[in-house]
Parts: C-alpha cells; structure tokens; sequence
C-alpha cells in the first residue's frame, strides 16, 4: 500500500493542476475588425435605399439585398475565369509557406478567432440576420454554436488525429513499421450556399487551415455582402499569428467564378443542389482533384406512438423552422403513427398558429424573409400540387406587419395533412417552412416510407423505447441519424456529415472531413534497421532456381496456413530449402579444389 500512495498523491496533484490551469486566462490577444459599413445602414447612396426587386441576373456585379426589406446593401465584383486563377495563385504561394507552421500557431489562431466570436456574437449574427433573412436567435444556434464547437474540437483533438498513424505490418512484413502520414493537398476550392453564411465559411476554412492547406471560398450571390465581411475576421486573425497574406480568400461571382476555381484548386468542397453537384463532377473530372458533396436532402422525422407527444411536437415545429424556415434543409417529410396521428397533429398546430413571421431584426418574430427571389413561389406550387392531389392544409401561421410597399418575401409556416408520396412535396426538396405529415401503421412500413426518397441526407427518429428507435434508425438510407433529438449531429463536431444517393458523398466535419483535407501518404520502413535489412532469397534471387515457385508457395503456407501443423510442415520445408540453396554445388566443390 506504501508504494501507491506516492503515485495517488501525484495523480491528484495533476488533476488539481490541470483544474487551476482552466481558470487562468489563457494569453490570447484580441483582434480588431473594421465593421463600420455593415454597421452603418446609413452608407447606402439615395438612389438604392428604398425598397424595390433587384435583379439577380448574372452580370459584372453581384449586388446584395436584405431579404426581410428589399434594402440594397451593396454590390461586389462578379470575378472572371482569370482572376480567379490569380487568386488561386496568390493562396498556393501563401500556402507552401503556411504549411511550415507548427500546431501550437495554428492553435493560437483558432484561439483568437474564439475569442473575437464569443465577444462579437450579437455583431455576427446581425450581419448573417441582415443577408439571409434568419432571426438572431436561429443565427446563434445554426452559425455561432456549431462555429465555436467545430473549434473547440480542433484545439482538443485536431493535432491528434493529423498526426502519423502506425498500423500493423501484418506476417510477411513484421520487420517493418507501417504507419500514414496526412500532409496539406495545397490549395481546397469550397463553393458554399446561402443558408448558413458565417459557419459555411469557417466549416471548411478551419479544417483546411488547421491541416496546412489554404483555402479559396467562392459565396452564394444571395450571401455575398456578410461573406466579405466574415472573411475580414479570419484574414485580421491569421495576420495575428503572423500567417502569410492570401491564405483565405473569398471570391464572388457566378457559375463562371465557381467553374474556374473548380478548374484551378486541388480538392473542391461544394454545398448546394444536385444539378449543380454534377456540372462540378464534370469540371473536377478533368483535373482529377477529389470533390466532397453535401446535395442537400429530405430528411424523414419519425414519430412512433410511445412519446411525449407535446415535447417531440415542440422539437417538430423547431426542426422545420430552423433558420427562419426558409434554411431549412433538415426535417421535411413526417411520418407519424396512427394511434398518435392526430394528437400530434393538434400539438403542432397549437405551436404553429402562435409564430409568426415578419423582420427580423424587429426581435418579435419567430422567422424572417425567404433569402431567395420567387422562392416563396415555388413552395405555394409545392402546396398547391399537393391540395390538388387531395392533401389539406390545417394550419398557417401569421406574416406580421412588414410594412407598406415590401416585397413578398415571406411565406408563413404551413402544416398540411393527408399526403402521399404521389406529391411533389414529398419527393422535392422544399427547403421552406412547410410541415406535411404522413401517418404510418408499423415500422416496416415507415421505413419502407423513409427509403422512398432520392435523397438520403439525415433523418430523426422518436421513440419510447431506445432500442426501437435504434432499429429503424439503422434501416433508412443516410448519413446522418438522431436517435431521440432532431440535428444533435452537427453539433457533435467530432462526427463526420454528408450523405448517400442524390445527398451527395464525401463527408466534412469530424476526423473524415479534416483528414479529407490531406494528401494521405503511406510509408512503411525498416524496424531494426541497419541491423535487420530487406534481403531477396537465394530461391528466388535473379535467375531465378528451378525450386523458386516451391520455396514460394511454401512461405505462403507458412506464412497464411489455417492449421498449424501445416504451417509447421511449410516453415520446416522452407528452411530446408534456404539450407540447400546456401550449400555450394558438386561442380563448384571440384572448382574450388581444384
């Protein structure tokens, strides 16, 4: 017992230590980054402060609207082919520079960008507020949280997991060691959509930059006025660790600067639809560069009969109007039991006729403006396709007073009961605040349902009994699965994201997506070297003997052998083999006496 509590005593020593350190401010500098002009609404010329419709066609310029008002914001240069390529140029050289740096910068680099976060929330959240049309509130949970956890996680974990990695050498190469080595690709291309503007940044920056690798992000033309501001946080952040200039650029324009930044970069990251998924296949296949897909989805939300019916309804109604409802690219598509169908159904029109939508910067609304131009359109077709194939709609929540002369950007939040998978809106991806719910009988039948899909993005699953939520969870066709909670994976960054099917492939986030970003290199060296060298038989050394083949197929059972007394019989053979070989010929003996 003596001998062990000098190791206790120890022990608790550094626990105790390690507790004391957490409440020492830790030696990160602040940053200070210029946001006078996203603050100041006040810089818009007369001509373009009042409300009107932009155009969004494709020019020279990409001109940015507030979505809840119609306000003009700003405009920036649509980038021809061959600026981007300088561009891209510009971040390789900063790259090979940056790829030198130690863990421990690019620690202080995530730290200072943590810290101006926290401090800057309500500041972020305004700008993200202000381009896409979401309520501060959806801005903190979809853009802040996630930001701050994916980079908690890198400080506790990033280095870890890019460090070399041993494997086994297996029986032939027991000599050896084998281990990967994950070095920087060089410059990542990442093409990001609107919905999420500040984290669709920093997502896939941080894992790029953590991992050695620059980065060039071309933003939605629906989000590029808070792009060019967020990129100004990472670029005062990185000169504060003393990376080298052009290390993240973010780029705007349209389908021309995203072809060319495809066409120039050395893996391609993109977010958004399907058909566009495609056309960067296309261009990515010419220079062979690795593509990661995130397509989007129609995520299946699965309530069994044995829950809370009011706290999974709340979850619900939050789930399809995360993000101002229309970021929603999460639940849309609910399937409820029949002995449930219609409480559930009373819950959720109860919570639904209380939210209401309208500006959100106003601070009284539940969600904001639609972010695209005749969206809202699309969604009333989707609904008007869906009533005329016998669907109903049993609940609309309320579009406040936003004023005379605004543009409809707003679509209230919309349950509709008895669907069918014959309706657009359960095969189409609305990415709107619409709610239809499907009843179903067993769990073959739901999953049946929840498989019947072209996309297999996520998917949440509600049950009494864990075990039965497990199950069905395992059976549908995705990537992502909450058992019990609604998009609980995201903000468990040490998890990979993606999907399958028309969802896309590739998976960022997690130790997938950071490793993603490298270049994962094999290498396999002598252990014992110089003492223990690799030496090519005497058998089957150039020319090769007449018992080469033999001598080979018995290392092999040796080697491989199932039954152990095989393999004894093979080893035994194989020495005896080597044991002749050494021993000179006949005819070399008489040379040599002779």
């Amino acid at each position: 017992m003596a001998f062990w509590w000098p190791l206790i005593v120890i022990a608790l020593a550094c626990l105790l230590c390690k507790l004391l350190f957490m409440f020492i401010p830790s030696n990160v500098p602040s940053i200070d980054v210029d946001a006078s002009d996203v603050l100041d609404e006040g810089n818009q010329t007369k001509e373009n402060s009042f409300i009107y419709i932009p155009s969004r066609r494709q020019t020279d310029k990409v001109q940015c609207y507030e979505p809840a008002t119609m306000k003009y914001l700003g405009y920036f240069p649509a980038l021809k082919a061959d600026e981007v390529k300088e561009r891209v140029s510009q971040s390789r050289k900063a790259q090979k520079i940056w790829a030198k740096s130690s863990f421990k910068q690019r620690r202080q680099f995530l730290r200072i960008l943590l810290k101006y976060i926290i401090e800057h929330q309500e500041l972020i959240c305004e700008v993200s507020s202000r381009d896409t049309g979401k309520t501060l509130v959806d801005a903190s949970l979809g853009e802040i949280m996630t930001t701050c956890e994916k980079i908690t996680w890198l400080l506790a974990e990033g280095e870890r997991w890019l460090r070399p990695e041993y494997r086994s050498s297996g029986r032939s190469m027991f000599h050896k060691t084998s281990k990967v080595e994950f070095h920087p690709l060089g410059v990542v291309g990442a093409i990001v959509s609107w919905n999420y503007p500040f984290h669709n940044i920093f997502n896939p920056m941080l894992a790029a930059v953590f991992s050695g690798n620059s980065i060039v992000i071309k933003v939605s033309e629906h989000a590029s006025w808070s792009g060019c501001f967020y990129v100004r946080i990472i670029q005062t952040a990185l000169a504060a660790v003393g990376a080298p200039e052009n290390l993240v650029e973010v780029i705007t324009g349209f389908a021309e600067t995203g072809e060319a930044l495809v066409s120039s970069v050395d893996k391609i990251i993109f977010v958004g639809s399907p058909g566009v998924g495609k056309m960067i296949m296309r261009t990515a296949s010419e220079t062979l560069i690795p593509v990661t897909l995130e397509l989007g989805g129609k995520d299946p939300f699965i309530v069994c009969e044995d829950v809370d019916v009011p706290h999974v309804a709340q979850i619900a109604v939050r789930a399809v109007l995360q993000s101002s409802g229309q970021n929603c690219a999460g639940a849309e598509r609910f399937y409820v039991h029949k002995d449930v169908y219609s409480s559930f159904i009373a819950e959720v029109v109860k919570i639904v006729k209380s939210v209401r939508a309208g500006p959100p910067l106003a601070g009284k609304y539940d969600m904001g403006a639609i972010c695209m131009q005749e969206h809202s359109e699309r969604l009333q077709s989707l609904v008007n396709d869906a009533i005329d194939k016998g669907a109903e709609v049993v609940c609309r929540g309320t579009v406040g007073n936003i004023g005379e002369g605004a543009v409809d950007q707003y679509f209230p939040p919309t349950v509709i009961v008895n669907v069918n998978h014959k309706m657009k809106l359960m095969q189409e991806e609305a990415f709107g605040p619409i709610m239809p719910i499907m009843k179903f009988s067993t769990d073959e039948e739901v999953v049946r349902l929840a498989n019947d899909s072209r996309y297999g993005l996520g998917c949440a699953v509600f049950s009494g009994s864990k075990h039965r939520a497990k199950q069905i969870g395992s059976q549908l066709e995705c990537g992502v699965v909450a058992i019990n909670d609604f998009a609980s994976n995201y903000m468990c960054q040490s998890l990979p994201f993606g999907g399958v099917k028309d969802s896309g492939f590739g998976r960022f986030a997690g130790i997938e997506g950071l490793r993603a970003c490298c270049l994962v290199k094999s290498v396999v060296e002598d252990r014992w070297w110089p003492l223990i060298k690799t030496k090519i038989p005497k058998p089957i050394q150039y020319p090769v003997a007449a018992n080469g083949f033999e001598f080979q197929e018995s290392l092999v059972e040796a080697l491989y052998g199932l039954d152990v007394w095989d393999r004894l019989r093979a080893v035994v053979k194989v020495l005896k083999i080597l044991t002749d070989q050494n021993q000179p010929s006949p005819s070399n003996k008489k040379r040599r006496n002779d």
